[in-house]
């Protein structure tokens, strides 16, 4: 708390209670996920899981290539990979917050009547996942320059392209990671796996690992729905430039039409994913399923 306490002591801070709840969402998110272990053993596990992940990819694609590790595939299906822990820790993890306050803890009833803002306190929970989530991603991109020699050349990435897409793409992400947790508000039972559900929907229909040109035509439409498409897309041409792989489904977009179609998604899911939660508060009280644990 040492470190958030200056930030919650901030004028600007003490006046606005979403911004409290937020920075307070944030440092239990933080505490809840890296103090089951000492310090020295959570590193070891954070550095070894992400290219433990990435190597059972990596396995499966040489033994499909011939080790063809120096084609331009090879680094969008890499890369693709790697960004995605940010995707998953963010949209499942939101939703996670739910699961462990009202199953876990068993603190749901006392957080919706203490003078917080809920929906902030969620956001926040889900900045601490997305905060493990970019040391991930960072791990796995430097092992992957390490040991594949990705084709990124620091000199010539478009930081530009990158920061914009990356705040765009957080902000989709943080909406819709919002309304599978308002989803999860309303659902008694059977509300597990909702988040891990959806996250492994958009690892499939988004393009993270596969273009969307090898999914059925019937079913292609699907990653056009979803600011994840754009994302990645946005990232692996600010990252690989010229060298990035482009398949035609996405080939024909400009970086500014990436960009725009992001921002536009981002902005209707932060608006919408706070209308649903209203909606959705308002309906698990009325029924009673706010706290309600799953061996009521």
């Amino acid at each position: 708390m040492a470190v958030f306490q200056p930030l919650l002591d901030a004028p600007i801070v003490r006046r606005s209670n979403s911004l409290r709840s937020f920075l307070t969402g944030a440092w239990l998110g933080w505490q809840i996920e890296s103090n089951w272990a000492k310090p020295g053993l959570f590193a070891i596990y954070a550095i070894a899981r992400p290219i433990a992940s990435s190597l059972i990819l990596v396995i499966m694609y040489n033994v499909i290539t011939n080790g063809a590790t120096g084609e331009p595939l090879f680094a969008y299906i890499f890369l693709g990979n790697a960004l995605y822990i940010l995707v998953n820790n963010v949209v499942s993890g939101i939703s996670w917050a739910v699961i462990d306050d009202r199953e876990h803890y068993r603190v749901a009833k006392q957080l919706h009547t203490a003078p917080i803002s809920y929906y902030a306190y969620l956001v926040g929970r889900g900045a601490a996942r997305m905060m493990i989530g970019a040391i991930s991603v960072i791990i796995t991109v430097v092992f992957g320059l390490i040991a594949f020699q990705l084709p990124i050349h620091f000199g010539q990435v478009d930081w530009g392209l990158f920061a914009v897409g990356m705040v765009f793409g957080l902000a989709a992400m943080a909406g819709l990671g919002t309304i599978i947790a308002a989803m999860t508000m309303q659902l008694p039972q059977n509300f597990w796996f909702i988040g891990e559900g959806i996250g492994g929907a958009l690892y499939v229909f988004t393009g993270a690992i596969f273009p969307i040109d090898v999914l059925p035509t019937a079913l292609q439409w699907i990653g056009f729905l979803f600011p994840i498409t754009y994302w990645l897309e946005a990232m692996r041409r600010a990252l690989l430039g010229d060298t990035a792989a482009r398949f035609p489904t996405l080939a024909g977009f400009s970086d500014a039409q990436l960009i725009g179609i992001l921002a536009v998604m981002a902005a209707v899911l932060v608006v919408g994913s706070y209308l649903f939660y209203r909606w959705s508060l308002y309906l698990a009280k009325e029924n009673g399923r706010l706290d309600m644990e799953t061996s009521y």
